[in-house]
């Protein structure tokens, strides 16, 4: 049975408490970073579920950013809160021009090479600076059981994603 693939995506973490009045330290995971702030509602990750939360203010500290976030008010609830994944609905993402991709739609493509190969499966996706880098985990038709990091680069290594199928096919030798 598929699993179903949830709306959520993960734009960033509140990593820490920040001053006494209820600011958070936010780690954002979108490029640029503050994209992040762009997408609202944010939807918390806690360990009790989803808790839909309002972003009131915030700005660049440093070389990251703080946030006031609505009826956390102190310290002391900052606190209960640091460490939580930050998400959206993917609904509010906006549409790509063709041939782009959001990291999670590429999350979970099976990854074949020009020859019809089986490497394994994008398991996540990672920058680098250079370039993203597909990080290939083998499945149980895969040619083997080496993982695998591929080099993201559109009209290089990868030829040809195809969401509706689940697959990407690469320019890629497996014994690379």
């Amino acid at each position: 049975m598929a699993q179903k693939k949830s709306n959520l995506v993960d734009v960033g973490r509140i990593a820490t408490s920040y001053g006494v009045k209820g600011w958070v330290k936010i780690h954002s995971y979108t490029e640029p970073a503050d994209n992040i702030f762009s997408y609202t509602p944010w939807l918390l990750k806690t360990k009790h579920g989803v808790k839909e939360i309002e972003l009131v203010n915030w700005r660049q500290h440093g070389k990251g950013y703080v946030a006031q976030l609505k009826g956390v008010d102190n310290r002391d609830q900052a606190d209960l809160i640091h460490q939580v994944t930050i998400a959206i609905d993917r609904a509010v993402l906006p549409d790509l021009e063709e041939g782009e991709y959001y990291w999670h739609q590429l999350e979970g493509l099976k990854v074949f090479t020009l020859n019809g190969e089986l490497l394994g499966e994008v398991q996540k996706m990672m920058a680098t600076g250079a370039n993203d880098v597909f990080v290939v985990k083998p499945v149980a038709d895969s040619i083997d059981d080496q993982e695998r990091l591929i080099p993201y680069v559109p009209d290089h290594f990868e030829t040809y994603v195809d969401l509706e199928t689940g697959c990407v096919r690469i320019d890629w030798d497996p014994d690379y």
